[in-house]
């Protein structure tokens, strides 16, 4: 389950919300009426990950909307585990061959 504590509509209003679980990091940041969310692999921050490695979905900007995309993350997460247990185990490596 992915951890969203701190997260709420209120809080994105002001800000994105972001945060990683076991390999696949996420990235909520609202715009208007419409709620996005990103799903990517570890090491990389939201910014330094090549856009082609993101997965993206909208929804709306409503508490059921933030209910719907932390539902999609989790889902993505089950649906991929073993991909994204791989990426939180080879995290560093990935990192030291960058350098």
């Amino acid at each position: 389950m992915i951890p969203t504590l701190g997260l709420s509509l209120k809080a994105l209003k002001k800000e994105p919300f972001s945060g990683s679980h076991c390999g696949m990091r996420y990235y909520l940041t609202a715009s208007g009426d419409t709620l996005t969310a990103f799903l990517y692999p570890e090491p990389w921050c939201f910014e330094a990950t090549p856009q082609e490695q993101k997965e993206k979905k909208d929804f709306p900007f409503t508490q059921e909307g933030l209910d719907e995309a932390i539902a999609w993350m989790n889902d993505r997460y089950e649906a991929d585990r073993l991909n994204w247990e791989r990426i939180d185990k080879d995290k560093m490596r990935i990192f030291l061959n960058t350098i």
